[in-house]
């Protein structure tokens, strides 16, 4: 069923923790260790929300030496944050009015 497979993609982009390590690869590629020095989380936390997205697809690693650089998958997460930035910017005073954004 549809509805089971959008849940648990929603469900894997929706953790709080989650969105903003993608948030912060919006930005540029990061090792493990700047994602937790840029939102204060431990390593091990850190690690198994990458893990979660590694295995979910949204985001790519590659080897740079010794440590692992993380990134936004291009083909896929990249344009469907240019898509949910647009669904945003339309709709942002029925998404403050349902109560799902605040201002």
């Amino acid at each position: 069923m549809k509805s089971n497979s959008y849940l648990l993609f929603v469900k894997a982009f929706g953790s709080p923790i989650r969105l903003k390590i993608l948030e912060q690869l919006k930005n540029s590629p990061k090792s493990v260790m700047q994602i937790c020095s840029s939102l204060g989380f431990e390593q091990s936390k850190v690690s198994h929300n990458l893990r979660c997205l590694i295995d979910c697809g949204f985001v790519k690693n590659r080897r740079d030496g010794k440590k692992r650089i993380y990134s936004l998958n291009k083909e896929t997460v990249v344009p469907l944050f240019k898509i949910i930035d647009k669904h945003i910017s339309k709709n942002k005073e029925h998404l403050i009015e349902c109560g799902v954004i605040s201002e």
